[in-house]
């Protein structure tokens, strides 16, 4: 299926390149001298044929192409983005990576993909800026607390540190929360999650692109797929906005446009895409030093290293393809974050944003094999997908390279809903970013 002249590289540019080193002089150089910074990553001819082609140029996409070149030695593939990469829920989500899930299979899988989030900078020679700060999921009533307890469980039981603490720990960790009882949601507890934290999404993106060119993967912006041909039940081809591909195999890992790409191979997914919004503020002296999330409010706040709190919500409560901001959005979360931190009335907002988000029905991923020979799915990420970028791209990449599933994901087959094996993560994913 894959061609050895790819595997090890060829005289056509495929051959795996060292990433750039700088050293301390270079860099203070290039800071003060006029002279232009090298590419991360190159820029491409298409070629008509590819082993292996992947469309979506986001960390999932990216990070399959990746493990693909290194971990199995297929280097002849192509990632394709119709816009440029990142551009789509890398660049648009808030970067909050944990592990603490409600399903042991959710649990193990997310927690592979922190054990490579934290080591991603050794590994791809580039600083993701990786910050542990704690993961803080709140509780508001009774129900919600035996939530948290059942979800420690399982996490103990996996093997992730996950622990439900009371108010006055919550206010040891995160001094400017209203822990009174006299409040309309008081906080009567929360599940405490130390591994979690937050990454720079863009960083990460850049990180795997410029790895993945490194051994020689095509990296194709502003290149969008308009067809995908099928013959006899198996894949054969691509065509795009600049010429058609020869391909075996294709991978689907587009997020919000996910179910626009699975249509062009003739494969149906129970798939709803949904806006998502965000918004951040002006930059502060550090003071917030975890992660908070509150699933009553829907809303979860962190400080980035530049001060900023990012905020969050749920998705819009409506199917979209908008990616535009709206007032009332940003009304019901500033009084949401309010309820939790009222000292941070005086903070000004700096702008909001949108993503796409392709949810499932039971919050769980769509990985692996379809009734098409040769056409794969990584999709179905809702508003988790980021966190699992690594993992994603990890297991895909073995999928393609051995046509088998591996154990990390076989719980996640498109196969599960016609066999009623769903993998219910409505508890731990609807809100818990």
């Amino acid at each position: 299926m894959f061609g050895n002249n790819h595997r090890n590289g060829s005289a056509n540019g495929s051959r795996k390149r060292r990433p750039p080193r700088y050293s301390a002089f270079s860099l203070i150089k290039h800071g003060v001298v006029s002279t232009e910074w090298p590419r991360a990553w190159r820029t491409c001819d298409l070629r008509s044929s590819y082993d292996v082609v992947i469309v979506g140029g986001g960390v999932h996409g990216l990070a399959t192409a990746y493990y693909l070149a290194r971990n199995h030695g297929i280097r002849n593939v192509a990632v394709l983005d119709k816009g440029y990469l990142g551009a789509g829920g890398s660049g648009r989500n808030t970067a909050i990576l944990r592990s603490n899930y409600l399903t042991p299979e959710g649990v193990r899988f997310y927690d592979r993909s922190m054990e490579l989030y934290r080591h991603l900078a050794a590994d791809l020679n580039f600083n993701v800026m990786f910050s542990r700060k704690g993961h803080l999921t709140l509780a508001h009533n009774d129900s919600s607390l035996r939530t948290m307890r059942w979800r420690a469980e399982v996490n103990k039981h996996v093997g992730v540190d996950s622990e439900v603490i009371d108010p006055a720990q919550v206010k040891e960790l995160v001094p400017y929360l209203d822990v009174s009882t006299d409040t309309r949601y008081p906080i009567l507890g929360a599940l405490y999650h130390p591994p979690g934290g937050i990454i720079r999404h863009d960083a990460v993106v850049w990180g795997y692109a410029r790895a993945a060119d490194a051994h020689g993967v095509h990296l194709h912006q502003r290149t969008e797929v308009t067809g995908i041909e099928v013959q006899n039940g198996r894949v054969v081809g691509v065509r795009t906005n600049r010429g058609r591909i020869a391909t075996p195999v294709v991978l689907n890992a587009t997020a919000g446009w996910s179910t626009l790409i699975s249509d062009m191979a003739g494969v149906r997914t129970p798939v709803q895409t949904f806006p998502l919004q965000a918004a951040v503020t002006e930059p502060v002296r550090p003071f917030l030093h975890a992660v908070v999330v509150s699933g009553s409010l829907h809303v979860y706040v962190s400080q980035t290293d530049r001060g900023e709190l990012v905020f969050g919500a749920s998705v819009d409560p409506f199917a979209s393809y908008s990616m535009r901001g709206s007032l009332e959005f940003v009304e019901g979360l500033a009084g949401h974050v309010l309820e939790l931190m009222p000292a941070l009335s005086k903070m000004r907002l700096m702008r909001q944003w949108a993503g796409l988000c392709d949810m499932t029905p039971d919050y769980s991923p769509i990985m692996g094999e379809t009734p098409v020979e040769g056409f794969y799915l990584d999709v179905g990420w809702g508003t988790y997908g980021f966190k699992a970028g690594p993992v994603s791209g990890e297991a895909m990449a073995e999928t393609i390279a051995t046509r088998r599933r591996p154990e990390i994901i076989a719980a996640f087959g498109l196969d599960r809903f016609a066999e009623g094996a769903l993998v219910g993560e409505k508890g731990a994913a609807a809100v818990g970013h």
